[in-house]
């Protein structure tokens, strides 16, 4: 059963069945028969089939439902018996949002030192994908916004508060400020991250609420690039102060902070809401709370 059910949450996130039957390292065949025989053990049809995939019915949506649950719980069972057997072991995805991504080292290097046979996977995605994943059993955790659109059946650990710099040529306009607020951010060139990810969403809002229109002059998904851009002096951007401090920037570039109103968001860790969690889970929502103190300490 719970084969058949991973072939589900596989054909769901996929709406493929050949790119699923890849997923699941089996055949097309084998996961098209597999479906067919949960089908008949429930009685219902899960999937709507024509020429290739349709979607799922109503009865498959409420099973995908409980699929999530039953495969979790059971790659939870199998990662208990492996703790008991061999210590805690194995492999922890997590996804990031991107304005996170500095911060990761600041869990996973003290969770590696004490559990040396756990290795990680790090993935970069928006804040929606990072839901996403997380409730497809794609990910085990993400790191994201805590308080800025709705997380769903998921328990949170707060790391720390996301505030916002100016970052800008020391010669540039307002280069030579203690502080800038966000109607003068406003009137600049910026370079932003793209509309899809959460920190433009949240610096779109602030620029309007402070009578301003958002004119980026360059737009990227990646943190890099913008980074990349700052650091020639000839481009201007906000960006958090955390990331800011993190990657460092050269002398001719300034961090300033930006007022009226001087805005924050909680950055957290984020775990599919499930008792008992896996041990694996667990462990890193332990030392999340352990480390948090310290990350969240130059807020």
């Amino acid at each position: 059963m719970i084969t058949k059910l991973e072939f589900l949450l596989a054909l769901a996130r996929e709406r493929h069945f050949g790119r699923a039957a890849e997923a699941c390292h089996v055949t097309q065949p084998t996961l098209s028969a597999g479906i067919k025989q949960l089908e008949a053990e429930l009685g219902v049809l899960l999937v709507q089939r024509s020429s290739r995939f349709q979607g799922l019915t109503p009865e498959g949506e409420k099973v995908l439902e409980w699929a999530r649950r039953l495969v979790g719980d059971a790659r939870g069972l199998r990662q208990d018996i492996e703790a008991m057997r061999r210590g805690l072991a194995g492999h922890l995805k997590i996804a990031a949002i991107p304005t996170a991504l500095a911060m990761v080292p600041q869990l996973t290097t003290p969770f590696r030192a004490r559990y040396p046979k756990v290795h990680f996977t790090v993935l970069s995605r928006t804040s929606i994908e990072v839901l996403g994943l997380l409730e497809n059993l794609e990910i085990d955790a993400g790191i994201t916004y805590l308080d800025n659109e709705p997380l769903g059946r998921v328990t949170t650990v707060p790391l720390y508060r996301e505030r916002y710099r100016l970052l800008t040529a020391a010669s540039a306009p307002l280069g030579d400020r203690a502080r800038v607020t966000w109607a003068e951010v406003g009137q600049l060139p910026l370079c932003l991250l793209t509309p899809d990810m959460q920190n433009r969403r949240i610096i779109d809002q602030l620029l309007r609420e402070a009578g301003t229109s958002p004119s980026p002059t360059l737009e990227s998904n990646s943190m890099i690039v913008l980074f990349a851009h700052v650091r020639t002096a000839k481009w201007a951007s906000v960006m958090p102060a955390k990331l800011a401090g993190a990657l460092g920037l050269p002398d001719n570039v300034r961090s300033i902070p930006i007022v009226e109103p001087d805005a924050a968001h909680t950055i957290g860790l984020v775990v599919p809401h499930r008792d008992p969690m896996t041990p694996l889970t667990t462990a890193l929502v332990a030392q999340a709370e352990a480390v948090a103190p310290a990350i969240a300490e130059d807020d």
